[in-house]
């Protein structure tokens, strides 16, 4: 009965207030425009039906708003809530296969990598830890961060990787006067037997099997959709089209001599030649099976107290120094750049911002290993900015390597100091500093090798 009266004292409210409506609008001139229009709200949407109707959506959609921003809240204040031990032990159960999982950690004697898929489908990171390579007192480390695929960057920690060892061995022995400079019979890529090849161990210990042959990749293309229609759109000026080549692409032998410089080896020309090298070779190697991925690269090499560092890309490296100040070794590629973009245009390419500055719309780094099609039209190269430090002047306190996953989220500044007090770590910080950027909200891969100087220098290890 309650409800009923309830009802019925709503109706004629209701009522009461349309009758009074109805009276103020009646002394409007019925020939008027605001008059009809008046008749017409009253007799098709003031009708209590259609009012109860559309209350009825409004409140509906209210509680849809309402329901989606709890739930965002509620899951950022999870993602917030959840500590780095808890992130890798996530990471650690859906470690099954090499191709679920989801993180990669190496240690050395004196140096340490970790590396993570992070928000990405696939990993295309890869990084080399080699000390004291055959006992030479001459350590490698390198980073490689792939796009487009993972083609470019597994050949290039194939091959480069193989023929840097092959040479700095070479070069070590030649230098002691144990062998006489020659020029050399094997081509820069072709492997050399299991006992001497340093990927044999590391394959076991980094990433998954990469594609270790030019013949190996053509059963295989590896390629990223959205690379592809980028290339479409920008046709005819970058196209897919193989063009052929003329001569086979050979390696001109260089006698161990020429790395020479007043009995200590160049190292700063050997990586020079051995990328560009190994570039040339990867070209003609994604051309046969139309692999269009590409690869940065990020060498350092030490010996003694000498740290050389080839860059191509956006890869970085930052060193600290004795007083914790962030020291740069590398530079970015960035097409923006003054120089860059002169180099681009003189080639007949041109930069455009796709929510950064890209080559040709495409790509984001002015330099790279790999990437056929830009290569071809020579807007892409993959010459190597050489730097070299004397550690003596710097006296450093450790060395970062890492993939632009990092970078994204981290300055130098910010990189030092993170790692600065997490150096008692048993990784030296580096799993710290890469879940950390992945908290951050980088959406990259992230790769982050750390070498510490801070007890004594790399000796006594090799580590893959």
């Amino acid at each position: 009965m309650e409800d009923e009266l309830e009802d019925r004292v709503l109706h004629q409210t209701y009522i009461s207030f349309m009758k009074i409506l109805s009276r103020f609008t009646s002394s409007l001139p019925l020939d008027t425009p605001v008059s009809y229009l008046w008749k017409m709200v009253r007799l098709y949407l003031l009708r209590s039906e259609v009012v109860v109707f559309t209350l009825g959506i409004i409140i509906f959609f209210m509680y849809l708003q309402t329901i989606e921003l709890w739930s965002r809240t509620m899951l950022s204040r999870l993602s917030q809530a959840m500590s780095p031990i808890s992130a890798v032990q996530r990471m650690k159960l859906m470690e099954g296969s090499d191709t679920d999982k989801q993180s990669w950690e190496l240690k050395g004697t004196l140096s340490a990598a970790y590396a993570i898929k992070g928000r990405r489908m696939h990993m295309e990171d890869r990084f080399i830890i080699n000390e004291n390579i055959n006992n030479t007192g001459i350590s490698l480390f390198a980073i490689f961060d792939g796009h487009g695929g993972e083609f470019a960057a597994n050949y290039a920690k194939d091959h480069l990787i193989q023929n840097l060892y092959n040479k700095i061995v070479e070069l070590n022995a030649f230098k002691d006067g144990k062998i006489v400079s020659t020029p050399q019979k094997d081509s820069p890529d072709e492997p050399r037997p299991k006992e001497e090849s340093p990927i044999n161990v590391e394959r076991k210990t980094s990433f998954k099997k990469s594609v270790s042959t030019a013949d190996d990749s053509s059963k295989k293309e590896i390629t990223d959709p959205e690379l592809l229609a980028q290339l479409s759109k920008s046709r005819p000026i970058i196209t897919r089209e193989v063009r052929p080549t003329l001569k086979p692409v050979k390696n001109v032998a260089i006698p161990l001599s020429s790395y020479m410089e007043k009995g200590k080896i160049n190292f700063g020309k050997l990586l020079t030649d051995e990328v560009l090298a190994a570039d040339r070779l990867l070209v003609e190697a994604a051309k046969k099976s139309m692999n269009v991925a590409g690869t940065t690269a990020l060498l350092a090499i030490m010996e003694n107290n000498h740290l050389i560092v080839a860059n191509v890309g956006d890869s970085r490296g930052v060193m600290c120094d004795s007083r914790g100040n962030a020291i740069p070794v590398s530079f970015d590629h960035k097409p923006q750049q003054v120089r860059e973009q002169k180099r681009i245009e003189a080639a007949g390419g041109y930069i455009a911002f796709n929510g950064v500055w890209r080559v040709a719309g495409i790509l984001a780094t002015s330099r790279a290993m790999g990437d056929y099609p830009l290569k071809d039209k020579k807007f892409v190269i993959a010459d190597p900015d050489i730097l070299t430090f004397n550690l003596d002047d710097h006296k450093p306190m450790f060395l970062v390597l890492a993939s632009d996953g990092l970078w994204d989220t981290f300055s130098n500044e910010e990189a030092v100091k993170f790692i600065k007090e997490r150096l008692d770590e048993p990784d030296f910080g580096a799993k710290s500093l890469t879940l950390q950027a992945y908290y951050r909200g980088s959406v990259d891969n992230i790769t982050v090798l750390i070498i510490n100087f801070l007890h004594s220098k790399i000796s006594n290890a090799t580590v893959q």
